[in-house]
């Protein structure tokens, strides 16, 4: 007990398993028949043998009427369930269990059964036959553990295997062991990718089994992200499950980690009492005005058991959703491929859908959320639940359909959902920030990186008109930090793309979108990207200078800029120079500032009593080679900005302490000529942004960054250094405004200031286009340009 079976077709084992693909109905299976006519009670074995190959043929029929739908949404008086239930009753008894299971696991892997109706329908026939039989489930767990490894480790069937409950158990053990053998030997690849996906959708984004239960899995999994080339972000996975198994250690008795238990199933007729009910809104949401029946039928609703209680409102948003869905792609019509037809679209032309039940699910969610009798702490649950049963479906979707995923139907639903809320209501309406919230929470959970075939439609919904400017306008900036979350997801979605320029069309419309948004925020709300720069700037590509550009180019809009090109400018001397800006911090500032390397940092600037700190900086904001590999550079970017930041702002405050200390020869200034001449070519380059970063609207961080940059200029002990200074705050002004104020005055002082003797320096002359391009660059910035500098201009497209 507890071992897997013996091999199929050994003495003890199963019966053999038929050779790939299979035979086809009605040729002789030799022994398979035998065993089945055999094993089959029946008035006569052919009588058996037809009534079997009838169900399968039935069951094959229906699943091709409809092949991208779900067996476990389909209606109980659909074909399949019947065909299913038949091959079940087929056979009486463990022997004839067997021999029938042992036909179906075959027809799992056939090509016929790629299609996700058919792959979900003939696992549940394998459950139903599994259903009260230990022997069954023994024999198909050892054909699964036995099989060949490209069988054995086929992600969806698998998957699908111990969703339904066919591998459970005892036998769930065998396989984790057997799986975690076939880990640890380091030679199958294709082990490690299912194992990391029955991790990440069994014991994740849909449980069905406790992490406990794929112990074994989770072990080899975690040793294997120790190996060179594992797949990225497998340790965090591993964590991730675990730290589940522990939370859900930790509930009460009775209490459910998700929205629903999942190994719980639906009560007996749920289904068909929700879809029945969805029917009858269908009719009534569409009355007049004047007619009560609507409201009678959302109140009689409201109050019935199909929404009372928190289970039963999980359930019952879930399988609305599932129908409305359902329904909306099963009404997809593919365009015409070449002559026209009625119903088909023009080809080239997307493939059409019915949007009538996602447009009733939206307005009955709305109808219930709007209900002033209720708390209103129980519509916005409602409302949450609503939102998660969408998201949770749109991720099994993708997971099941790959590149085929379809996002119009979830897209649909979450702008019917937007538009719905943001009608003016007293009590809950979008401008609620528990509202905001929900559907911030719901676009994080669909970020690009989750699925990146619902990039677009994320981008529309994040930029929506329903949305982003009530997250913007109300309660006191209090949305602020969930819009920049939002744009963090879009900005590492595309940093890999944008760092290696591999810019694609799909990418470049991307792209050219998030920068209209950045663009629309620099335009009526500036203070949002004058408060998270730092944020956004840590993730946008340091080749992104034109997006980066438009992130500092923002300035207060009660502030009025001076202008940059006025002779003999007095920045110094500026009111608004000594104020210090508003600086919304992030994860890896929060990190860095409850790290020993900032308690280090502390004691080097107050005392300099370490010079060991100052050698070993550099060492310590590098990544380790793995690190290095996924982020593209040898250094830890964000750490660098952090650092730079937190010496800058140390600085200005030691001199507002002691305004006689000069800031040149200080702790901080040292630490900044150490990195400047210490660092690599890329080091420095990453450093020298850092700090050209902090140049922006009037400010005392704009002031000494400014400072920083022209001392570090004049006393470069190599012409290296300069040349790389001069590249980063020449690249910022080359491209098409807006140009960020600080970076111009820096500029200016620079090419104007003899005490830098820029001119004079080799790499101004090193070729005639080089030297054309920084005379022109000159007499833009010595000439002012017909408009001030500091408003936005056009963007190159």
């Amino acid at each position: 007990p507890g071992q897997p079976p013996p091999p199929p077709g050994t003495p003890g084992g199963a019966p053999p398993l038929p050779p790939p693909g299979g035979p086809p109905d009605g040729v002789d299976m030799s022994g398979g028949v035998a065993a089945l006519a055999a094993a089959i009670p029946d008035a006569s074995g052919a009588t058996a043998l037809e009534r079997l190959r009838v169900s399968l043929q039935r069951l094959d029929a229906a699943c091709a009427t409809d092949p991208a739908a779900r067996f476990s949404l389909l209606p109980e008086a659909h074909e399949a369930r019947s065909a299913v239930a038949d091959v079940a009753a087929a056979a009486q008894g463990d022997d004839a269990r067997v021999a029938v299971a042992q036909k179906i696991f075959q027809k799992i892997y056939e090509r016929s059964g790629k299609s996700r109706l058919h792959r979900t329908a003939r696992v549940a026939a394998l459950a139903a036959l599994t259903d009260g039989s230990c022997v069954v489930q023994r024999e198909v767990t050892g054909w699964l553990v036995y099989a060949d490894e490209e069988r054995k480790c086929d992600k969806e069937i698998t998957e699908a295997l111990v969703r339904a409950g066919v591998v459970s158990g005892r036998f769930l053990a065998d396989f984790d062991a057997h799986l975690a053998e076939l880990i640890a030997g380091g030679a199958s690849r294709l082990a490690v990718e299912l194992g990391a996906h029955l991790v990440r959708h069994c014991v994740l984004v849909e449980p069905c089994v406790e992490p406990t239960e794929l112990g074994g899995t989770l072990d080899a999994l975690a040793k294997a992200a120790t190996r060179p080339k594992a797949p990225e972000g497998l340790a965090v996975l591993v964590e991730r499950a675990r730290a589940a198994g522990d939370s859900s250690n930790k509930k009460p008795p009775g209490t459910s980690g998700g929205l629903f238990d999942p190994q719980k199933p639906d009560p007996p007729g749920l289904r068909e009492t929700v879809a029945q009910t969805f029917d009858e809104w269908a009719r009534v949401q569409d009355l007049p005005a004047g007619d009560t029946t609507t409201s009678v039928f959302v109140e009689n609703l409201a109050k019935g058991r199909l929404l009372h209680g928190d289970d039963a409102q999980e359930r019952t948003a879930r399988i609305l959703a599932e129908l409305a869905m359902t329904h909306c792609l099963g009404s997809e019509i593919p365009p015409a491929s070449g002559g026209m037809s009625v119903t088909a679209g023009p080809p080239g032309s997307p493939s059409r859908l019915s949007y009538v039940a996602v447009d009733a699910f939206v307005r009955l969610v709305a109808a219930l959320c709007r209900r002033r009798e209720d708390p209103i702490n129980a519509r916005l649950a409602l409302l949450g639940k609503s939102l998660a049963a969408v998201v949770r479906l749109a991720l099994k979707d993708v997971d099941e359909r790959g590149a085929a995923f379809n996002p119009r139907p979830y897209h649909r639903a979450l702008t019917g959902l937007m538009m719905e809320m943001h009608a003016p209501d007293a009590a809950l309406d979008s401008s609620h920030p528990q509202v905001l919230a929900s559907f911030a929470s719901a676009l994080l959970a669909l970020q690009p990186l989750r699925i990146p075939g619902f990039a677009f439609s994320w981008l529309e919904l994040v930029s929506h008109r329903c949305f982003l400017p009530r997250l913007l306008v109300d309660h006191n900036r209090r949305g602020w930090p969930l819009l920049q979350k939002l744009l963090t997801a879009v900005l590492k979605f595309l940093e890999p793309s944008l760092r290696g320029a591999e810019l694609t069309e799909t990418v470049r419309l991307l792209y050219r979108g998030t920068l209209r948004l950045l663009l629309v925020l620099l335009h009526d709300f500036p203070e949002f990207l004058c408060d998270h720069h730092f944020n956004l700037c840590d993730v946008i590509p340091p080749n992104c200078i034109q997006m980066r550009n438009l992130v500092l180019s923002a300035f207060p809009r009660n502030m009025r800029l001076p202008d940059p090109f006025t002779p003999n400018l007095k920045v110094d001397l500026l009111p608004e120079i000594t104020q210090s800006p508003r600086v919304i911090t992030g994860e890896a500032d929060a990190a860095f500032r409850a790290s020993q390397l900032r308690a280090d940092l502390d004691a080097y600037l107050k005392t300099r009593s370490s010079p060991n700190f100052i050698a070993t900086l550099r060492a310590r904001l590098t990544l380790d080679a793995r690190a290095a590999e996924r982020a593209g550079t040898a250094y830890n970017v964000p750490l660098i900005n952090a650092v730079v930041l937190y010496v800058g702002v140390q600085a200005i405050a030691a001199n507002r302490k002691d305004a006689s200390s000069p800031i040149t020869h200080s702790a901080p200034m040292e630490v900044f000529q150490h990195l400047a001449a210490e660092l690599d070519t890329e080091g420095r380059y990453l450093f020298l942004n850092a700090v050209a970063n902090q140049l922006r609207y009037p400010n005392c961080h704009t002031h000494y960054f400014s400072c920083v940059l022209l001392y570090l200029f004049a006393e470069a002990g190599s012409e290296v250094v300069q040349e790389q200074i001069t590249r980063v705050l020449l690249e910022r002004l080359i491209v098409n405004r807006p140009h960020p104020w600080g970076l111009l005055i820096t500029f200016i002082e620079l090419i104007k200031n003899p005490r830098y003797n820029f001119w004079g320096h080799s790499f101004t002359r090193c070729a005639p286009d080089i030297e054309r391009l920084f005379e022109s660059v000159a007499r833009s910035c010595i000439a002012p340009p017909p408009k001030a500098e500091g408003q936005e201009g056009p963007i190159a497209a």
